[in-house]
């Protein structure tokens, strides 16, 4: 005879299945679905394991940690106008009744040429027991900001592609701004998690108008901010009898006109120091440190050009810092205090 509890977990399971397949089902809609050539896109830090719920907004509190982690990319040193990067997320979990909900945000500024896109978005996600593991399902909701400096246009007398005045390039400051939706699943089990994302499902359109200004319909430019679709994988490796753990890591992102994909091998000696080398596919071969210390965390990257960029560029720079906070979600002790002078 089944018994109530068996029936409870079967219902729960197939529910739970029939939100993934429901989920899955958006996020391939939204990724497949026509959209225009790429106008601008996320910059993919060599860390990006270090910055879950940047890419994947089902990562958000999907720890027992309150998290807060930054990062800066300097991207191709020596490339006039080359991709810089800035960032900021936190995440935390919490509780309401059984039911476990994250809760985070994230802030990105980045330049590219004469371009300059800032991303404030806020995130939401749920947790359940599935597989013998964690489902979290999570959304972004966002606002989009982009900038262009057409007062730094510059076109050098005797272009052969321009003219001194074209139209189609403006020379006036532009701005303009969008809502930002994404949505993703990650699992966890153990050592190892999995996720898969659809970053911008809304293929956002950005019209850009004359700064501080009400434009007419001939001042006014537009730009895409397409969709892209990420997969991400990780796990964590204790070799026995050593106070070694080997962390492999990938992420993958396509907007199906472009793919790029990093790999990565970490190695954390006592879970303080950690070296580790990567490759992103046809473009660069990257070198990481970083050293943990009590909560507070700091890695670096030195990512090398493999394609033909080296003649230009000796590389790109990277760091992320951050800081977390473990938090007792069981619920017991909840009545009990500390006295202040033994805290």
């Amino acid at each position: 005879m089944l018994k109530k509890e068996n029936i409870i977990g079967t219902k729960s399971a197939i529910k739970a299945i029939k939100a993934i397949k429901a989920i899955i089902a958006i996020i391939a809609i939204s990724a497949f679905a026509p959209f225009a050539a790429m106008a601008q896109s996320d910059m993919l830090f060599s860390q990006s394991w270090a910055l879950p719920s940047l890419y994947n907004p089902a990562h958000s509190g999907e720890t027992d940690f309150l998290r807060i982690r930054g990062g800066a990319r300097l991207q191709w040193i020596g490339v006039d106008n080359a991709p810089k990067s800035f960032v900021g997320t936190g995440d935390i979990p919490f509780k309401i009744g059984e039911r476990r909900i994250g809760a985070g945000a994230v802030v990105s500024q980045e330049s590219i040429g004469l371009f300059s896109n800032l991303l404030t978005a806020i995130q939401g996600s749920y947790r359940l027991k599935f597989l013998k593991g964690n489902l979290s399902i999570g959304i972004q909701l966002g606002y989009y900001n982009s900038r262009f400096k057409g007062s730094e246009v510059y076109i050098p007398d005797g272009d052969d592609f321009h003219q001194p005045v074209d139209p189609s390039i403006p020379t006036q400051d532009l701005s303009g701004n969008a809502f930002d939706f994404s949505l993703g699943l990650s699992y966890s089990r153990r050592n190892f998690h999995i996720g898969i994302a659809a970053a911008h499902a809304t293929d956002p359109s950005v019209t850009l108008s004359l700064e501080g200004s009400e434009s007419t319909e001939s001042q006014q430019y537009e730009t895409e901010l397409p969709r892209i679709l990420y997969f991400d994988t990780g796990g964590n490796i204790p070799l026995k009898n050593t106070l070694f753990q080997l962390q492999p890591s990938m992420i993958v992102a396509t907007d199906f006109s472009s793919l790029s994909a990093d790999i990565s091998l970490r190695a954390t000696y006592n879970k303080f120091l950690t070296l580790g080398i990567g490759y992103r596919w046809k473009d660069a071969v990257s070198f990481m440190a970083g050293a943990s210390f009590k909560n507070f965390f700091i890695g670096y990257a030195f990512d090398y050009p493999t394609s033909a960029l080296s003649k230009a560029s000796s590389g790109s720079h990277e760091i992320v810092a951050g800081y977390q906070l473990k938090l007792d979600l069981s619920g017991k002790n909840k009545n009990k205090h500390r006295s202040i002078r033994i805290m």
